[in-house]
């Protein structure tokens, strides 16, 4: 069982939300996330990069149809550091 811990990086409404498809998967096209969300490239990226500077986020890059796509995928940490998130609001909420 995971330890209940808040994480405020994972926090932000946008993050969590991508976390929580992260959860789902083992990796999920950049686009996708984008388009589920409704959110711009650029929005997008500033909350990957939080979560990949945290070491929560692995971003891999790879060519198709001529184009650089990015896929994005959950770490150890980053999964633990999610269901640890996950577990603490459930906590909360009682």
């Amino acid at each position: 069982m995971t330890a209940p811990r808040f994480d405020s990086t994972i926090h932000a409404a946008t993050r969590l939300q991508l976390c929580a498809m992260l959860a789902e998967v083992d990796a999920i096209d950049f686009a996708a996330v984008r388009e589920d969300l409704g959110i711009s490239d650029s929005v997008l990226s500033k909350h990957v990069k939080v979560l990949a500077d945290e070491g929560y986020v692995a971003v891999k890059t790879y060519k198709s149809g001529g184009r650089s796509r990015k896929r994005l995928a959950f770490t150890k940490i980053g999964a633990q550091a999610y269901a640890g998130h996950i577990a603490e609001l459930k906590r909360l909420i009682g």
